[in-house]
């Protein structure tokens, strides 16, 4: 028993991740020039051509993969038990190497190649050539390693697929099963983003700047387009989660990410993404004016072009994030009917663009108390730092100008009956942006602006009495 090795499984199993997944969108944000290559490999020479060219196009970090440590701990411990440790993988053989040797615990290792795609039969016919029928125990788990577990003495089974554990059980030889993933819809919670949706409440600002809140109708609208934009919204999310995998796994807090920890299976996030884009797609264009569906789309692919491109550009980045939130307000304008005006429009693009400096700060001043010089993905360094902060108070502060003048506008004293009022609301304003921003200073902005914004209890008191001071005004 102590001669027979234990043979593990690499996706979803000491991993958990997929490699083919994770090489896939390594080189499409790489070069999405070339999207359309791995189709040709795949038709030209099968799944070992496909894996072999993203080995060899694609950089994945493997010191940084979301390892199951419950597994890679059990390992080490039968390793010092004396029991020989092999890795057999349906990944390319350069993984698989890069992985053998970062963890320093397996004896040998099965991958596959140019030639052999390592999967299902094609990996039992392998470890039965090697160490005989019963002659080793297997790890895995997906329908793929089923065959496997047939010709194994013991079958150990790791967080299995659905379906996967009942069949496991038919072969009459497992001997444990691990179960250590975070509950599901928790993490698909997380996954979605749905804490961001906050966002998109945004969408309900032109109902309230029109005074149309009152009517029945156009509520209901900004509450469809509301659960729209959001659906829209995650799957870019899904879809930047999944483009960044490596980056995030360098960051303090975004590591802890679904997909980049490993929390939700990358195929999850792989299937979820077209679905929430199509459903979100087909409400706007069954429920709300075609309009609206304009902005929606131009959203998503300028969010599309910022995660591939954008976000690597200095400054164009922040101004891209202002130009995002301000879409939000534009799509409430589109699915209400209303009049998008230029002082709704002036003030949208300061204040937004002052929160995006903010984040951009906060992740600036993380990187810098971490040591680091230059930001990862990114085209800021540390010495960035000051001049970020003065474009982004006076941004903040430029947006309380667009304020003050549209209290003086003409169309405003049709609005209101008292708009002398409104004033109350540009110190109350230059005070909110000054305090989120030495926050930022101190260190404390961990979180999306927006998203920290809704969670303070000054800030709500903040928007609590804005919105007390316009409806008197009204």
């Amino acid at each position: 028993m102590r001669d027979k090795p234990i043979v593990v499984d690499l996706d979803g199993t000491l991993i958990r991740s997929d490699l083919l997944v994770e090489s896939g969108f390594a080189f499409l944000k790489a070069a999405p020039h070339r999207f359309y290559e791995p189709v040709a490999w795949l038709s030209s020479g099968g799944k070992p051509a496909l894996k072999s060219r993203l080995a060899n196009e694609a950089h994945v970090d493997v010191k940084v993969l979301p390892y199951d440590m419950q597994i890679v701990s059990w390992l080490k411990e039968a390793r010092a038990a004396g029991r020989p440790i092999v890795l057999a993988t349906a990944s390319h053989e350069r993984f698989a190497a890069g992985i053998a040797e970062h963890l320093g615990i397996f004896d040998r290792v099965f991958a596959t190649n140019e030639q052999v795609n390592l999967s299902a039969a094609k990996k039992r016919d392998a470890l039965v050539a090697a160490y005989g029928e019963k002659g080793f125990d297997y790890v895995g788990n997906s329908h793929d390693d089923v065959p496997v577990w047939k010709a194994a003495d013991r079958a150990y089974v790791v967080n299995p697929l659905p379906g996967v554990e009942r069949a496991a059980y038919k072969q009459g030889n497992v001997e444990r099963v691990f179960q250590n993933r975070a509950p599901r819809l928790r993490v698909w919670a997380k996954s979605l983003r749905l804490h961001q949706w906050l966002k998109n409440m945004l969408i309900f600002l032109p109902l309230l700047a029109g005074h149309f809140a009152n009517d029945p109708h156009r509520v209901l609208v900004a509450l469809i387009a509301f659960i729209t934009f959001g659906m829209c919204a995650s799957s870019v999310y899904l879809l930047n989660d999944l483009l960044d995998l490596e980056d995030d796994r360098h960051h303090p807090v975004k590591r802890k990410r679904p997909l980049a920890s490993g929390a939700m299976p990358l195929m999850s996030g792989l299937a979820l993404t077209p679905v929430l884009l199509f459903v979100g797609f087909a409400m706007a264009f069954a429920l709300l004016p075609w309009r609206f569906s304009a902005v929606l789309a131009g959203y998503y692919v300028l969010t599309l072009a910022y995660s591939i491109v954008l976000k690597r550009r200095v400054m164009v980045d922040v101004v891209v994030l202002a130009v995002l939130y301000t879409m939000r307000i534009v799509a409430g304008t589109a699915a209400i009917g209303a009049q998008l005006t230029f002082w709704l429009l002036a003030f949208s693009m300061f204040i937004f663009l002052s929160l995006a400096l903010v984040k951009r700060y906060a992740e600036l001043h993380s990187m810098r108390e971490r040591g680091l010089v230059k930001t990862r993905g990114r085209g800021y360094v540390a010495s960035d730092l000051p001049l970020i902060a003065s474009l982004g108070t006076s941004s903040g502060y430029l947006a309380v100008l667009v304020l003050a003048l549209y209290i003086q506008d003409r169309g405003t004293m049709a609005l209101y009956r008292h708009p002398q009022i409104i004033w109350l609301a540009c110190p109350l304003l230059l005070y909110w942006i000054s305090r989120t921003w030495i926050i930022a200073h101190r260190g404390g902005m961990n979180d999306d602006p927006i998203v920290f914004a809704a969670k303070d209890r000054t800030s709500n008191a903040v928007v609590a009495l804005c919105g007390l001071i316009f409806w008197l005004a009204i």
